[in-house]
């Protein structure tokens, strides 16, 4: 049973169990739409199986509040010569189980994550190998110079070798074919908390970790964390303001206000590094999931340029968002490197262009196609596309919304079962090579596995994997705005808007928002 099915009497029922049977002083309770996918570490580059991940498992380079980079299991990385960068590791770390830490867990873990099932391949494509000098030295060789290297490695959990070897999971799991292995549910980290129960959808338990590293430069005061996902708004809500939970990490924007006002309780927002936008599939002969037979209008340039500019994306922002939301004209947002005001510049609203262009592509009388859309993933994901019915509507396109968990989602988007579908898209590297990589990169099983839209450009590409490999940040950079300028012309991706966090706790909690909405409660204090 998952918390989607959970009544709201149920949940209330199962947090009072919760908060009755644990020390309050020291346990942080808190929830938000959408649990982990996995536990697996390499297995889905996933907003929230990040977070859960990440209290867990140490990078070897690690990210403060404010998204710089920091060391973590790594004292020290630098360029010894133009394709090998040495990482020197810190000594006396344990994983949970007791083990040392080593430089053979960091490169089994570095070439774990490289491996086809992990979908974490694509930050590090440009590794070659991984070379082990001693206990705490460790080279990284990559396929040319790498200046954005340690950007990259910061996503990139450290596994225990041994133990990956023990429990027969030395490959990451294989999400999208609904793969279970023992790192599913069970893990084995150097973080800062321990897995004590997981119970997927419903509950996961962490206690901990009293040999954690980082406990004199982080001394932070939670014995335990309790999380339990809970689907619906109100019942989160509800739940925070009777006591039950201290933290809602996505409280309903339209409950804002309200909570903020309520005493005892305090609400932080801040600008997140995510864009919402729309995906189209534009290189299928036809599209699976629409009416039109023996071609694919979306191969039309114009047909997209129609629904881009149906799509009323301020009354979104007014309506659906409550005003918390920067209509976008680049599926990246402030913060990224290679964003630029001057791109990020939106088409015209105008519906009698809209309608002119469909007229002229042959669709004047319209089609059918379905929308893929989650229900448990962003700010008001399923609103928003309700909201686009509507609009696309008005230029002859029928749309049929089919909405789910993200649990099934993004399955079938990996498997590219998908015409037309919502996504959101974080850079955790904070460069815009990343979102180049995954999104709009040829789909080759290396690069692209993310770009669902089967569109493919081979002067793209070759600026994609040219920014990865150039020293001269001048020349760099003229790289990236030399890609944006050719995504944001073909139009494969229809921007929304840049997402605005919205994090509510109780008045015991202090914890510093962050940017890419992955709080870490190593940074917690509980007063």
């Amino acid at each position: 049973m998952t918390a989607k099915f959970l009544s709201a009497t149920a949940l209330v029922a199962l947090l009072a169990a919760v908060s009755g049977g644990v020390a309050q002083a020291a346990t942080l309770r808190w929830t938000s739409q959408g649990d982990s996918l996995t536990m697996d570490p390499h297995s889905q580059n996933e907003g929230p199986t990040t977070t859960a991940n990440i209290q867990v498992y140490d990078p070897l380079i690690a990210r403060n509040p404010k998204l710089e980079l920091e060391p973590g299991l790594a004292l020290s990385w630098k360029p010894v010569n133009p394709t090998t960068w040495e990482f020197k590791l810190r000594p006396g770390v344990v994983f949970h189980d007791g083990a040392p830490f080593t430089a053979t867990d960091a490169a089994f873990s570095i070439d774990r994550a490289r491996q086809g099932s992990s979908d974490f391949k694509n930050y590090i494509t440009s590794v070659k190998e991984t070379r082990v000098v001693d206990d705490m030295t460790l080279h990284v060789v990559t396929d040319g110079p790498n200046p954005i290297l340690p950007n990259q490695m910061a996503s990139i959990l450290i596994m225990s070798k041994a133990w990956a070897e023990k429990h027969g999971v030395t490959k990451p799991q294989s999400y999208k074919d609904k793969e279970e292995t023992y790192a599913v549910r069970n893990t084995n980290g150097t973080g800062p908390f321990v897995t004590k129960l997981r119970e997927p959808g419903v509950k996961t338990v962490s206690a901990k970790n009293p040999k954690w590293w980082g406990l004199k430069e982080h001394p932070h005061n939670v014995d335990e964390i309790v999380y339990t996902p809970i689907a619906n708004a109100a019942t989160r809500v509800s739940a925070l303001l009777s006591g039950q939970i201290d933290f809602v990490l996505d409280v309903p924007l339209q409950d804002l206000d309200r909570v903020s006002k309520t005493a005892g309780f305090k609400v932080q927002t801040l600008h997140q590094v995510r864009t919402i936008f729309y995906g189209l599939d534009v290189g299928s002969p036809e599209l699976k999931y629409a009416t039109v037979k023996g071609k694919n209008p979306f191969a039309d340039a114009r047909v997209r340029e129609a629904m881009y500019r149906a799509i009323d994306v301020e009354a979104i922002k007014t309506k659906v968002m409550r005003g918390l939301a920067v209509p976008a004209g680049m599926i990246t947002s402030p913060g990224v490197h290679g964003y630029a005001p001057a791109i990020d510049v939106r088409l015209p609203l105008d519906l009698a262009k809209a309608k002119a262009l469909m007229k002229e592509a042959g669709y004047e009388q319209g089609f059918g196609v379905t929308l893929d859309c989650p229900n448990d993933r962003y700010n008001n994901d399923e609103t928003i596309c309700q909201a686009t019915v509507a609009m696309l509507a008005q230029i002859g396109i029928k749309v049929d919304l089919a909405s789910r968990s993200k649990s099934l989602h993004f399955p079938k988007l990996q498997n590219k079962d998908s015409s037309f579908y919502l996504l959101g898209w974080g850079v955790p590297t904070l460069d815009s090579h990343y979102v180049f990589s995954y999104l709009a990169q040829t789909a080759d099983g290396k690069s692209g596995s993310w770009n669902f839209t089967n569109w493919s450009n081979k002067e793209f590409d070759a600026l994609t994997n040219g920014m990865l490999t150039e020293l001269d940040a001048g020349k760099r950079d003229a790289m990236i705005a030399q890609a944006w300028s050719i995504l944001n012309k073909e139009m494969i991706y229809l921007p929304l808007h840049h997402q605005i966090l919205g994090w509510a706790t109780t008045d015991k909690v202090d914890q510093p928002i962050v940017a890419n909405d992955t709080p870490q409660f190593r940074w917690t204090r509980l007063k």
